[in-house]
């Protein structure tokens, strides 16, 4: 497809925007614009020049509108639910643009039961395609807390993770191809599920991560595993991370990788959780210095065989390599979910834990990666930094992947107007420099970390990035002003 560019007309581009997706679905009014262009956080609010929304029905209408788009050089902000934390979905100021919403291309084409693969549009919600591969006797395994209102496109465009990345890997690990429109209109098909393909530059995984700056996904196809027959799930106290990644360690040896969710959870974090989220009892009659929300999960018969004294066999072997833990000194006390509605309970307390920080006060949260062996260091380091700025430390995440979530909260007695908040930042991106992790794990870069982006990505793979996106880019009317720092 070719493309004239032609001066920035952006009442005739609105009008030929109009006549491709229909008055029905182009929205101008201003309680529409304010409505798409803010975020589920409200951090990043209606600021920049939204002309109008555009929802298309099919892939088609999305190459019309980004040809359109690209002719007249008016930016383009794809989104998904919204449900970002890092303001990549949203105008930013000075910049017009249309929003183009993924929302009505919302159908899964296909469920392939022998593959064990199924073909998504990117306006399809999480929980969606969740319940729909459930039918089948299967899982799409990527979960977190926003499921039922993320989209996959969302998903894909910052490679999100969740809970189960330990296992099953991030969103990029679970897509085997993908349907994409290209700045300049023209449409990119790898939709044949092939788990091979050594034929050229993997586009696939270009576009994934790239935040909309690139391309806009609108469908693609993902690996689905069979539904577990069983699962085992508990709350670990241990003595210290370092004996929670050895006490992970044991578990995977003993159970063959079948730990779906290792989810790290100090005391601090379960108050927070309990005082602000109603029907969230504390896990263990005593405070864990480390808690550890685990679940092992099989889709093996044999591991859901019922054995003579009534035990599920999964949960027995947990119960007696528990067991087994405890008499070395590894874990310290344990409580096993013996119900669907115990592991309910554990699962509602990890998955309002950013519904308790926010109503906890002001807070700013880091999302960061480290070597699993270098997790304590940075922990350690880290809070001793915070109680001597005034900072009290909260911290949770995906232990047995590595992510945490390491927020600053108002230490006792102080006043978090007055704290030296980029004094703290300053030095939690040192030590994390230091310590070889990265300060972006799994909420991508948006708006909210270009200046981190700048100041800590290697110059060599900043300028590699711009080469791509210039090259495929040239108007920069893919979402301008994320992820790049100019």
């Amino acid at each position: 497809m070719t493309v004239t560019t032609i001066p920035l007309d952006a009442p005739t581009a609105l009008n030929r925007l109009k006549g491709i997706v229909g008055t029905k679905n182009f929205l101008n009014d201003s309680n529409d614009l304010e409505k798409y262009a803010t975020e589920w956080t409200k951090q990043f609010t209606p600021q920049g020049d939204a002309l109008a929304v555009a929802l298309p029905a099919n892939t088609a209408e999305v190459a019309e509108i980004v040809s359109v788009c690209a002719a007249h050089q008016l930016a383009i902000v794809p989104q998904g639910g919204r449900t970002g934390l890092c303001g990549g979905g949203v105008p930013v100021a000075g910049q017009p643009c249309v929003l183009l919403s993924l929302a009505r291309m919302n159908n899964i084409r296909e469920i392939n039961t022998v593959a064990r693969t199924t073909v998504v549009e990117a306006g399809v919600v999480l929980d969606t395609l969740h319940t729909k591969a459930l039918e089948h006797g299967l899982v799409f395994p990527l979960t977190f807390g926003a499921r039922g209102s993320c989209t996959l496109g969302g998903n894909l465009s910052t490679n999100a993770g969740g809970s189960n990345v330990v296992r099953y890997g991030n969103t990029r690990e679970l897509c085997i191809g993908i349907e994409a429109v290209m700045p300049n209109g023209t449409i990119v098909n790898s939709l044949a599920g092939l788990r091979k393909d050594n034929t050229g530059y993997n586009l696939k995984d270009l576009l994934i991560g790239a935040e909309g700056t690139l391309g806009i996904i609108t469908a693609a196809v993902f690996k689905l595993f069979p539904q577990p027959l069983v699962r085992s799930t508990a709350f670990l106290s241990v003595p210290s991370v370092d004996t929670a990644l050895e006490v992970l360690n044991q578990i995977q040896d003993q159970t063959g990788g079948a730990v779906e969710a290792f989810e790290y959870m100090p005391q601090d974090m379960i108050n927070i959780i309990g005082n602000a989220i109603d029907g969230v009892t504390q896990p263990l009659q005593q405070d864990t210095p480390t808690g550890i929300l685990l679940e092992v999960a099989s889709s093996r018969p044999s591991d859901a065989e019922t054995l003579e004294d009534g035990s599920i066999k999964l949960q027995s072997e947990i119960l007696k390599l528990l067991n087994s833990l405890m008499d070395t000194g590894l874990v310290l006390d344990a409580m096993i979910a013996q119900s669907e509605q115990q592991r309910a309970q554990l699962w509602k307390m990890r998955e309002s834990a950013l519904d308790a920080l926010i109503a906890n006060g002001p807070r700013y949260g880091f999302d960061i990666s480290l070597p699993l062996s270098n997790i304590s260091t940075f922990i350690s380091r880290m809070d001793t930094v915070c109680k001597q700025l005034g900072f009290k430390a909260i911290t949770l995440g995906h232990l047995g992947d590595g992510n945490l979530h390491y927020n600053l909260t108002t230490g006792a007695g102080q006043d978090w107007a007055t704290l030296p908040l980029d004094k703290a930042k300053e030095h939690a991106f040192s030590i994390l420099t230091e310590l070889n992790g990265s300060f972006s794990a799994e909420h991508g870069i948006g708006q909210s970390k270009l200046a981190v982006m700048a100041k800590l990505k290697e110059p060599s793979q900043l300028a590699a990035m711009r080469s791509i996106k210039t090259a495929l880019d040239p108007f920069n009317i893919m979402n301008p002003g994320k992820l790049l720092p100019d």
